[in-house]
């Protein structure tokens, strides 16, 4: 089976030349592109699988490049940066990023990176999990990869890994998840508090009625979260 093809974007020619040599030693293919415009061209012409993204280029930044890129794809996107304040954090996954790397990572634990963000996007379930879940005015369709929101036939756009979130919670209703658990099955352990906030936060903005008092997402105070509704 061909192998997916990971797209570096990244104006530095020795950290671009570094990932390429590994992510192809784990047999990836690998483009690469050295600013937004050029990266943009090579998304709309190939089929990528999935991003690295650095966020301090010339011209167009990564943060700037990651929203135009959401308006069309919902390809795994993961940050490449030399800072690690949690402010930038933040704002890479509310743009829409899947995961935040700081640039002090060693190459093989982006590569793992890499393949955690393939490995959830890819939504594998067991055979006898049912294809569509629908409780109120939410409708998941696991064939496709689709959710709609009441009659609305048009899909709502989720990244993959808010589409993996809400298949879980939507999976296994009223149950707890704790913070810990979601880190450990979304972002391999690695991460805080804050990551899920953010996404839980972005995802809900996407099927409430009022993010600010959500009738499916709810916290579990100290605890994480589960998901309420009555089935549709």
């Amino acid at each position: 089976m061909e192998k997916p093809m990971i797209l570096v974007v990244d104006d530095d020619p020795s950290i671009v030349d570094l990932l390429r040599d590994f992510l192809e030693h784990d047999h990836f293919r690998v483009m690469t592109a050295n600013d937004a415009v050029q990266a943009w061209t090579v998304f709309k012409q190939n089929a990528v699988h999935c991003i690295i993204l650095d966020i301090m280029m010339p011209g167009q930044n990564g943060f700037e490049l990651c929203r135009r890129i959401r308006t069309e794809s919902d390809v795994p996107i993961l940050f490449l940066s030399a800072r690690s304040e949690d402010v930038d954090k933040i704002r890479g996954l509310t743009l829409g990023g899947d995961d935040y790397i700081v640039k002090t990572a060693s190459p093989g634990e982006i590569v793992a990176r890499v393949k955690a963000v393939l490995r959830r996007s890819a939504g594998r379930r067991t055979p006898s999990s049912p294809q569509v879940l629908a409780y109120g005015r939410i409708k998941l369709d696991r064939a496709t990869r689709e959710v709609f929101l009441d009659l609305d036939r048009t899909p709502i756009s989720l990244t993959p890994k808010e589409y993996d979130l809400l298949s879980l919670f939507m999976e296994h209703p009223k149950q707890v998840f704790t913070y810990e658990q979601l880190l450990e099955k979304f972002w391999e352990g690695v991460g805080d508090k804050h990551t899920i906030r953010v996404h839980l936060s972005r995802l809900r903005e996407k099927i409430e009625l009022d993010p600010n008092q959500p009738q499916h997402l709810t916290n579990v105070w100290g605890v994480g979260y589960r998901f309420e509704g009555a089935q549709g």
